[in-house]
Formats: structure tokens, C-alpha cells, sequence
């Protein structure tokens, strides 16, 4: 799907480290406060499609039940409470077809997983970023105000509960399409290291990604060319941006052993 000439191609780590921070200086307080989320995708030629709309077909059909029978068999392995949002982000979490998308605050964990599948050193990767400050401006008054009161510009499962009990309740908010964002409970050491939280649209249907061909001024995309990506790997593994850290246990510990001990001469 193509979008708004919104990219910055960039061509050495010096350039990437400018658009990485780019607009993040706040005058109001004087500090260095981003507005943005980020998503990075090894191949800038992905677009911002959900786990639940890559299952293809009446996709939107599948969503209560995949997250009732997921509530039904889950019970005995966590226990979220009773908000459907919890639930949400715990199905997300663990693999379950949702519409939600992770994103990230900080640019260098979205760097990471620009960077960090060996075979897609061939394709040029991509950091999304969202100015998720403005993007509240957009919501429902209903939501916009409650974002307002609490002094915050995403939402908590705590904070959205009251407002939309079900998913049903989001949609009807509002027929136009509408972007939000969630922080998730800290389920495991996983979300906290990596600074995670999720995107959602008002409707199982509504792309992210053609939604944001109607708010260019939300988002920029940094192109990181697949002949920089060694250098950025091996500088984000110097600076403990790694398997190890975001994916906590003997998991990730193996994945970032794997990828650190490959040979550069993996393609030729």
C-alpha cells in the first residue's frame, strides 16, 4: 500500500542517530521528551497489518472467538482479571491472533528488530515512528477527555475499562476509524525491558497503515539500508540492545548467542 513521501533514507550511523531523536526536544520543560512510538520491521516494504488481519479471510469474524476460547483455556495459567483489554494484551503477549500492534518507546529496541533476522540483511529495514501525543488529539471526545483528566496521552486497561467495557463498546464510539494506544500490565520482565505498548484501531477491519495515508503529518519512516544493518547489529550488541536483555531466560539467551556467533559471510 503506498504511502506519503514521509521517509528518511539514511546512509551512515551518525545520520541514523539524528533521525532516530528527531523532534524530540521539548521547550515547554526544556528536556528531551519524544512524542513517538516506534516499530521497526526488517523489511521496509512490510506494512502495518495485524496478526488477526494476516489470518486472512472474514478475519473480523474471528476475533470474540478467538479471545473467548483463549479466556476459557487461560484461566489456569494466568489470571488478568476480568477486562477484556487485559485479556487483549495478554493474548497479544503470548501469540494469539489480535488486533493489536507492538510498539515501543524507545528507538533503539525498535531498532532491534529492524536488525535482528540475519536472512533479511538483503532487504533494506524500517523504524516507524507515531506521534502518539498528537494522535490522542484525534480520538473520540469521550476518549480525548478521559486522556485529558488523567494527564496522559495513551491509555491503561484501568483507565479504558470504564469507558469501553467491550469491544463492541470501542467500536461504537465513533464510525470513522480511530487510533489509540495501550500500555499493557507488566505481564513479565519482557514488556518492561522492552518498553512495550500497543496500537489499536477502533474495528478488527481498519488498517493502520491506509489510516495513516490520511495523517501524514503523525508519522515519519526511517529506511535503514541493508548494506548499514551489520554495523548497526554489531553496535546495538555493543550497547546491550540484545536477545538477552529484551527476551529474558534461556530463550532469548540462545537466540542472541546464535545471531552473535554468525559468520558476516552468511549470504555469499
Amino acid at each position: 500500500m503506498p504511502l506519503p513521501t514521509n521517509d528518511l533514507v539514511i546512509s551512515s550511523w551518525a545520520e541514523l542517530q539524528e533521525a532516530l531523536f528527531r523532534d524530540t526536544w521539548d521547550a515547554h520543560i526544556g528536556r528531551f521528551r519524544s512524542p513517538f512510538v516506534y516499530r521497526g520491521l526488517r523489511s521496509k516494504d512490510w506494512s502495518l497489518t495485524t496478526s488477526l488481519q494476516r489470518l486472512g479471510g472474514e478475519y473480523h469474524t474471528l476475533e470474540n472467538h478467538l479471545l473467548r476460547n483463549f479466556r476459557k483455556y487461560g484461566r489456569d495459567f494466568s489470571q488478568p482479571g476480568t477486562s477484556v483489554w487485559n485479556w487483549l494484551a495478554l493474548a497479544q503477549h503470548h501469540g494469539l491472533p489480535t488486533r493489536l500492534l507492538d510498539w515501543t518507546y524507545s528507538p533503539y529496541v525498535a531498532l532491534h528488530f529492524a536488525t535482528d533476522d540475519l536472512d533479511a540483511y538483503d532487504q533494506d529495514g524500517v523504524i516507524w515512528a507515531i506521534d502518539y501525543v498528537k494522535a490522542a488529539e484525534s480520538l473520540p471526545p469521550r476518549l480525548r477527555d478521559a486522556l485529558r483528566r488523567e494527564g496522559s496521552n495513551v491509555f491503561t486497561p484501568e483507565l479504558l475499562e470504564p469507558l469501553c467495557p467491550t469491544l463492541r463498546d470501542l467500536e461504537d464510539l465513533q464510525d470513522q476509524a480511530f487510533l489509540l494506544f495501550l500500555e499493557p500490565p507488566s505481564l513479565d520482565a519482557r514488556i518492561v525491558h522492552q518498553y512495550a505498548l500497543f496500537s489499536l484501531m477502533n474495528t478488527a477491519q481498519a488498517h493502520l497503515h491506509s489510516w495513516l495515508q490520511a495523517h501524514p503529518e503523525l508519522f515519519f519512516r526511517i529506511v535503514l539500508p541493508a548494506g548499514l544493518k551489520w554495523e548497526v547489529r554489531d553496535k546495538l550488541d555493543q550497547a546491550n540492545i540484545t536477545e538477552r536483555v529484551l527476551f529474558p531466560g534461556l530463550g532469548g539467551l540462545s537466540r542472541w548467542l546464535h545471531r552473535h556467533y554468525t559468520p558476516t559471510n552468511l549470504n555469499e
